[in-house]
């Protein structure tokens, strides 16, 4: 059995067992229509679209309220899901602050994270007493949100959050989630499939 903590409630939901995709970088769209062809009857939706949206509005509340004192805010997405989801709560944040908001990318290949450069689309010293949140649509062990702050290193940020729309708690890497729109108590064998973009309808399965 899987235990599940909601945002709003807490829950139980009995035999999940869900279903990650990891992206390449460059390859992200290979990566997930390969991933979503393999959906089928097992997968149980744990989140629709109107729940999704929800939760990115309280995420950004939550995230004005911890940065309403910043001049700028960047939200540094983790390759092509996390850069949408950023982009996700960038419309919610605009509509609710004046704060500037820049949107980047950080591009990391989480199954290898040292088989090539990782890399972040911002000049470094634009992110030089900066609030950045790395943002992805999920934390599963935390290698790659640990790997993915490499190219920050080399700047002084004022502060580094992170923002996942699913936060998984078997954390294997020192990494703390600062803003989650779900989190779960699973085993490592399960797995999650959170579809946000290019699709119909929002949701994220446990297959």
């Amino acid at each position: 059995m899987i235990f599940l903590k909601w945002v709003e409630f807490a829950g139980f939901i009995p035999n999940f067992d869900p279903e990650m995709a990891f992206e390449a970088d460059g390859n992200s769209h290979v990566a997930e229509s390969a991933m979503h062809s393999s959906i089928n009857h097992n997968l149980m939706k744990i989140l629709d679209q109107k729940q999704i949206q929800q939760k990115i509005k309280r995420l950004a509340i939550e995230i004005l309220e911890s940065n309403f004192e910043e001049k700028e805010l960047i939200l540094a997405g983790i390759n092509t899901t996390g850069l949408g989801f950023a982009r996700m709560l960038h419309g919610e944040l605009t509509s609710i602050t004046a704060i500037p908001i820049t949107l980047t990318r950080i591009r990391i290949n989480p199954a290898a994270p040292l088989s090539q450069e990782i890399r972040i689309e911002l000049p470094p010293e634009q992110l030089e007493g900066k609030a950045i949140i790395i943002t992805d649509d999920v934390a599963n062990t935390g290698r790659t949100l640990f790997y993915a702050m490499k190219p920050i290193l080399s700047v002084l940020p004022r502060k580094v959050e992170i923002a996942v729309l699913v936060d998984r708690t078997h954390k294997s890497f020192p990494v703390k989630v600062d803003y989650f729109g779900l989190s779960l108590a699973t085993t490592l064998m399960d797995n999650i499939d959170v579809q946000i973009l290019d699709v119909e309808e929002q949701a994220v399965f446990l297959n």
